[in-house]
């Protein structure tokens, strides 16, 4: 099987290029349009800025490539932002992959509570759906990094608590995103990655 893991300016590559590695699997990390269009899964991780990233990609005409493709994706975090329609970082239009908005964390819940922003730490995902989170139990935990979160929305397929429900996956045809990072979450995440790369 034929993985690639997107080149873009985010971070986090590396740690997912070793969670592979760790269940036997191995990835190119590339920006050649040819390598991407014709890999038999896509992986588009990232760590950094919406509006930043968004420039690079499309500075290499990787926005219009990412939206034409067919095979399997896998947004994560900053990754799976982008393939929503629009970022309140920095007023960033997105791919427009999934529809939901991603909203920036105000510090306060629903109900009042002060929350730490950005969110960094465990936390659990439930009201799972799809072959993308097979053999997982509801309430399993992932680690998240992120100030910025997907409003929940007909996309969704998992949700996450912090202060109000969010979306911590997403699914629309051959397009899946997780907002969590599986390369950092264990055995949970490692599943997860399993299930991509062998289930969908």
């Amino acid at each position: 099987m034929n993985t690639v893991i997107v080149k873009y300016n985010a971070g986090n590559i590396q740690s997912v290029l070793y969670a592979l590695e760790r269940i036997g699997q191995q990835a190119v990390v590339t920006d050649d349009p040819g390598l991407i269009y014709g890999a038999d899964k896509v992986i588009f991780p990232g760590v950094g800025e919406a509006s930043t990233a968004m420039e690079y990609l499309k500075g290499r005409g990787l926005d219009a490539l990412l939206r034409e493709l067919k095979q399997p994706v896998l947004g994560i975090c900053l990754g799976m932002q982008l393939m929503c329609s629009y970022s309140e970082e920095n007023d960033t239009t997105c791919l427009g992959i999934f529809e939901e908005k991603v909203k920036k964390f105000l510090g306060e819940g629903e109900n009042g509570e002060k929350l730490k922003v950005p969110q960094i730490g465990w936390n659990n995902i439930y009201d799972l759906k799809t072959p993308l989170f097979e053999g997982l139990g509801e309430n399993s935990f992932c680690y998240f990094v992120h100030g910025y979160y997907a409003a929940p929305g007909k996309h969704t397929i998992a949700t996450t608590r912090y202060g109000q429900p969010y979306s911590s996956g997403l699914h629309r045809d051959n397009f899946y995103g997780v907002q969590f990072h599986p390369e950092k979450s264990a055995a949970v995440g490692e599943r997860i990655l399993k299930n991509f790369l062998e289930n969908i």
